[in-house]
């Protein structure tokens, strides 16, 4: 169907990056609407269940508790050096619960946790405070970037730029060692240095950050809600400083900062596959819409993971056509829209951390696509120079 198709595994060169082999998504106004897609969802799957979604956060809770237990009171007794060994498989573990919890405070900014918007925002604050994320800042940009999801001038996140506009250290860096070097940096400070200064944002026309209430992110009847966002991370900051004065700073590391460095990898790796792949388009205003835009992310299969973390993983897609469904019920409504959905639908199971490497060499830059004169505000990844 010319530039339309679904990406598939069976696409992919994996080895040798055979990128031509990758069927483009489609552009063309889709042959459904929304409301068809909708109805193809059982209507169960649109209820939230508030003790449904306290049970999966008890759980979670309770798994964190179960791998901090048992780290405290075995790993230290562990005759050396297996305790440099053990920590770490701790941390892989732990961080990946921190990112399910993480996730299910990501579900109470979509309003898909409780009929109560209050109880979801004070469930959603506590627990993103605990993890260092800045709830009300995320919550309002991670809305918009719902909003505009492929928009090049109103996308909030990994809004790509074309190769003029990419900064020449980009083209340097383009090496195996370069790639491994901008890797270790995203996977370990990307999360903070976006939240700092907006890093792989939107473009604005002054400093923005999620942590300044004066920041151009932010209208002025949200600014409140940043500086609570702030108040609850500078709390939360002072308590680990106070255990950390008691038990010392190599300990909290051990038992929480290992961890949440864990978790903050997953999460831009997430999100960045979520919307970084060379069959997704990008589009400037004159293509631009909502229905397009939801379109512009693939599915991941991160195998067991996918449980951990929710399924927000492997049903983007739904996620960003109806974000208020809980994840509880996101793998039977993926399976139900698939066939109203078509070729419109992009997934991809390609490990991650395959993927993450192919990603990041061949997504570098956007371009429109030289032989469609039509759609010139139609732009695509690629890798040539």
């Amino acid at each position: 169907m010319g530039a339309g198709g679904r990406s598939n595994p069976r696409d992919l060169d994996v080895k040798n990056h055979h990128t031509h082999l990758i069927k483009r998504a489609p552009t063309s106004k889709p042959p459904f609407t929304l409301a068809d897609i909708k109805n193809a969802i059982p209507p169960h799957c649109f209820e939230r269940s508030t003790v449904r979604s306290f049970l999966y956060l008890i759980a979670d809770l309770t798994a964190a508790s179960i791998f901090y237990y048992l780290a405290t009171t075995y790993i230290p007794h562990l005759p050396h050096p297996l305790p440099y060994l053990a920590w770490p498989v701790y941390w892989a573990v732990q961080g990946c619960v921190f990112m399910g919890i993480w996730l299910i405070a990501h579900e109470c900014g979509h309003h898909a946790f409780s009929d109560h918007v209050w109880l979801e925002d004070t469930v959603g604050f506590i627990l993103h405070s605990l993890l260092m994320t800045p709830y009300f800042s995320w919550k309002i940009s991670h809305r918009r970037h719902h909003a505009n999801t492929g928009s090049l001038e109103h996308d909030e996140i990994y809004v790509p730029k074309t190769r003029s506009k990419l900064a020449a250290s980009a083209f340097y860096l383009d090496n195996p060692i370069g790639r491994t070097v901008t890797l270790f940096v995203k996977l370990t400070l990307g999360w903070y240095i976006y939240l700092s200064i907006n890093a792989a944002g939107r473009p604005y026309d002054k400093f923005a950050s999620h942590y300044d209430p004066r920041s151009p992110i932010f209208s002025d009847n949200e600014r409140a809600l940043i500086l609570m966002s702030d108040i609850g991370l500078l709390s939360f900051s002072f308590l680990l400083y106070k255990v950390a004065a008691v038990q010392g700073f190599a300990w909290l590391f051990c038992v929480y900062g290992g961890a949440l460095m864990v978790m903050n990898a997953f999460l831009v790796i997430i999100t960045y596959l979520h919307h970084t792949h060379l069959s997704l388009p990008h589009y400037d205003d004159s293509e631009w819409n909502w229905m397009k835009g939801a379109f512009a992310t693939v599915d991941r299969d991160y195998g067991v993971l996918n449980k951990v973390f929710h399924n927000i993983t492997d049903t983007h897609v739904l996620h960003h056509l109806f974000s208020y469904i809980p994840h509880y019920h996101a793998m039977e409504a993926t399976k139900a829209i698939m066939p109203v959905l078509g070729d419109f639908y992009q997934s991809d199971s390609t490990p991650f951390w395959v993927a993450l490497w192919r990603e990041s060499k061949t997504c570098m830059f956007i371009e429109p696509d030289e032989s469609d004169e039509k759609n010139k505000g139609i732009y695509w990844f690629s890798n040539k120079y």
